[in-house]
């Protein structure tokens, strides 16, 4: 009887310590998974705000050439002031995605190269003296474009060797 009692009541034991372990092995299971969920959230967040300020740039690159074009050119004040309207229009367009990118990414590198990007686009609107002024200007902010989006894809890089969101974020 002793025996049937002990052996009893080991199973009861080993049933509950079994039942802890594997709830504590779910609990980190379903942990990992969140901070899995969370980093992909902001890695695809990060991608956004890159994507939304190429773009943003882009367009106000355009802008501005076509505005710049159309005042050698000598076009009529009608056609600049809509243009001008225009570059104003995409001008502000770049700050929504500007900010979100300076929130979500600490990076310098990619900082710099978007700054950078957003200086020589900017920096258009003095180009308008000659037609290869604005040319030299235009590439100019093309090639900042291009360095920004490589900038953004080496820290973007899945393999990259920057922080995880689990090692910047204190616990």
């Amino acid at each position: 009887m002793l025996t049937t009692v002990v052996t009893a009541g080991l199973a009861v034991v080993a049933t509950l310590l079994g039942a802890i372990v594997s709830g504590r092995f779910q609990e980190r299971a379903a942990e990992r998974q969140v901070r899995a969920t969370h980093g992909e959230a902001i890695r695809r967040d990060r991608l956004e705000a890159v994507a939304a300020l190429a773009c943003a740039t882009s367009d106000h690159r355009r802008a501005m050439w076509m505005r710049g074009d159309a005042v050698l050119k000598g076009a009529g004040t009608e056609r600049i002031e809509a243009l001008r309207g225009e570059s104003h229009m995409t001008r502000s367009a770049v700050t929504r995605p500007l900010v979100a990118l300076r929130v979500l990414i600490e990076d310098q590198a990619v900082r710099a190269a978007a700054d950078r990007m957003i200086t020589l686009t900017y920096a258009i609107r003095d180009a308008y003296t000659t037609t290869e002024e604005l040319t030299a200007a235009r590439e100019a902010a093309k090639t900042a474009h291009d360095d920004f989006v490589n900038a953004a894809a080496r820290y973007l890089r899945p393999t990259s060797s920057r922080p995880t969101v689990e090692q910047e974020s204190p616990r």
